[in-house]
C-alpha cells in the first residue's frame, strides 16, 4: 500500500522545509521527502551555515593575532583546526535537529530517500538501504536545490580538487590554495583559509569579481581583498587542472595571452551551481525545462503539469536560501487559493567576508541600461564614528534613487555588519520609501547605521559628515 498525501514537497532545504511547514499550517496533509539524513539542504548541511561558522571563527583568529597592536597583551595565538571544525559541526547539528523538530511540531511527515517521478501523482522513493516505496500526492512541489558546476575534464575528489563542501572540511591549512571563480562562494572560502594562513590565489574569467554586483562596489571590494593578501588573476581562463604527486597544477591563460602556471596544495572550483534535477525523472512525465535545466514555471510557480510546482534553485532567479524560503511560503499560499507573492526587486544579497558586502535592488549599470534617470548618494565609512572607534573603516554605502520621485531603486554597501544593515533598506524599498524618508529617520549614534542616513542625505548633496 502506498502512502497518500494532499501535498508532497521534494527537497528539505530552506525552500522545501519552509514550504512544508506552511502547507501543514494551512491544514494540508503534507510530506517532505529529502535525500539527506538531516533536513536543511545544502544551506544548513554543507553551505550557508558551516561557512558562516568558519568565516566567524577565522576572523576572530585573525583579529586575535593583532590584539597587541590595540593594547591587549596576549600570549601566542594558536590555531586548533580540529576544534574549529567541531564547533562548525555542532552548529550544523543543532540547526538541522531544530528543523527536524519543526517538521514534527507541525506534523509534516519527513521521508528520507531519493525521490523520482513515476507519474504525475506518484513518487518513487528509494532509501539508503535501496528499499523502494510509492508516495501518492494530489499536488507536488519540487525544490531539490542545486549542485556545484565543474570545469570540462575536471572531477571533484574533495581532497585536492574541491567544491565548497570539501573546502569546509579540510583537515589542515593548505600552504597554497587556488580558487577558480571570483563569486560569493569562492571569495568567502578564500577569505576563511587566507585568514587561517593559506596563500590564496583567485582566477576569474571576467575582468571583475562578484559578477552582477554594482561595478563601483566590485572594484572597491577587489582592492580590499588584495590589501588582505589575496592575489587575483582577472580575465584569465583555466585550461587544465591536474593532480601531480601531492600537489595540483593549474594552467591558465590571461587575455593578453600570458600563461599562468600555479602549483598548489588544493584548488577550489567555485564557478557556479546548476539545478539538481537530473535524477527526478522529469522527462518521464514531460515537465519542461530550459537550456540550463531549470524547471519552467509561471507566475504561480506552476509547471506545465498543473498539479506540479517548483521553487528555489531549480527555477530561474538568484540561488539564495532566503529567496527559496519566500517562494516556499508563496507557493503554499497559492496552493491554498491565496495570493502568494515574492517581490523580486527587493531580494538582498550578502557576501560574508570581512568587511561584508550587501546589495539590494538595481545597480548603476542596470539603471543606465534601462535608461532610468537616477541620483547617487555615497558615504565613506572613513567618516563614520563607530567604524573609526573599532578600526573598521573600509568601504562605503551607496544609495541610488529616482531623479524625479526620489524612490530608492538600489542600495549597495561594503562595511562591517552589512548583512544586518541591508535589512533596513530592504524594508524601506518594500514600502516604496524615498531617500528623504531615510534621511529624516533618526539613527542611533554612534552606529554603522548612521552611514545609511548620511548616504541618503548625500543623494541631495546635503550629507553632514562628509
Amino acid at each position: 500500500m502506498s502512502e497518500k498525501f494532499q501535498v508532497v514537497v521534494i527537497g528539505g532545504g530552506p525552500g522545501g522545509y519552509v514550504c512544508s511547514i506552511r502547507l501543514s499550517q494551512l491544514g494540508y496533509k503534507t510530506a517532505c521527502i529529502d535525500s539527506r539524513d538531516n533536513p536543511g539542504g545544502t544551506c544548513l548541511n554543507i553551505g550557508c551555515i558551516p561557512s558562516k561558522s568558519l568565516l566567524n571563527l577565522s576572523e576572530k583568529f585573525h583579529n586575535a593575532k593583532k590584539l597587541s597592536e590595540k593594547g591587549i597583551e596576549v600570549g601566542p595565538v594558536k590555531l586548533n583546526l580540529e576544534k574549529m571544525m567541531k564547533n562548525k559541526e555542532k552548529a550544523v547539528s543543532t540547526l538541522t535537529k531544530g528543523v527536524d523538530f519543526l517538521l514534527k511540531k507541525n506534523k509534516v511527515v519527513h521521508i528520507k530517500g531519493h525521490a523520482s517521478f513515476k507519474s504525475n501523482n506518484e513518487i518513487l522513493v528509494r532509501d539508503s538501504k535501496n528499499k523502494e516505496k510509492i508516495i501518492q500526492a494530489e499536488k507536488i512541489v519540487i525544490c531539490t536545490g542545486s549542485e556545484a558546476i565543474s570545469l570540462p575534464k575536471v572531477n571533484f575528489d574533495e581532497q585536492k580538487i574541491l567544491t565548497s563542501t570539501g573546502a569546509l572540511s579540510l583537515k589542515s591549512v593548505p600552504k597554497k590554495m587556488v580558487v577558480i571563480g571570483g563569486g560569493y562562494i569562492g571569495l568567502e572560502m578564500g577569505s576563511v583559509w587566507s585568514r587561517l594562513g593559506s596563500e590564496v590565489h583567485v582566477i576569474e574569467f571576467l575582468d571583475h569579481i562578484t559578477p552582477g554586483m554594482d561595478a563601483e562596489i566590485s572594484k572597491e571590494f577587489l582592492k580590499i581583498l588584495q590589501k588582505q593578501g589575496i592575489k587575483f588573476y582577472l580575465e584569465s581562463k583555466v585550461e587544465s587542472i591536474k593532480k601531480v604527486s601531492n600537489a595540483v597544477v593549474i594552467k591558465a591563460l590571461n587575455k593578453a595571452g600570458k600563461k599562468i602556471d600555479i602549483e598548489c596544495d588544493v584548488v577550489l572550483v567555485a564557478v557556479g551551481r546548476k539545478p539538481n534535477t537530473e535524477k527526478l525523472n522529469l522527462e518521464k512525465i514531460g515537465i519542461e525545462t530550459d537550456a540550463k535545466k531549470r524547471i519552467k514555471v509561471d507566475k504561480k510557480y506552476q509547471t506545465n503539469i498543473k498539479n506540479i510546482f517548483a521553487i528555489g534553485d531549480v527555477i530561474e532567479g538568484p540561488m539564495l536560501a532566503h529567496k527559496a524560503e519566500d517562494e516556499g511560503i508563496a507557493v503554499a499560499e497559492i496552493i491554498d487559493g491565496q495570493a502568494g507573492h515574492v517581490n523580486y526587486d527587493v531580494i538582498p544579497g550578502v557576501v560574508y567576508t570581512s568587511p561584508e558586502v550587501a546589495t539590494v535592488g538595481k545597480t548603476e549599470e542596470q539603471l543606465k541600461k534601462d535608461q532610468i534617470n537616477y541620483k547617487v548618494g555615497k558615504f565613506s565609512l572613513m567618516a563614520n564614528s563607530r567604524a573609526k572607534t573599532i578600526n573598521e573603516t573600509d568601504g562605503f554605502v551607496k544609495i541610488l534613487a529616482d531623479s524625479k520621485t526620489d524612490k530608492i531603486l538600489g542600495v549597495h554597501m561594503i562595511t562591517s555588519n552589512a548583512g544586518e544593515l541591508i535589512a533596513e533598506m530592504v524594508l524601506a524599498m518594500e514600502f516604496g520609501a524615498s531617500s528623504e524618508d531615510i534621511a529624516r529617520t533618526c539613527h542611533a549614534h554612534p552606529t554603522f547605521s548612521e552611514a545609511l542616513k548620511e548616504s541618503a542625505l548625500a543623494v541631495d548633496k546635503r550629507a553632514i559628515h562628509s
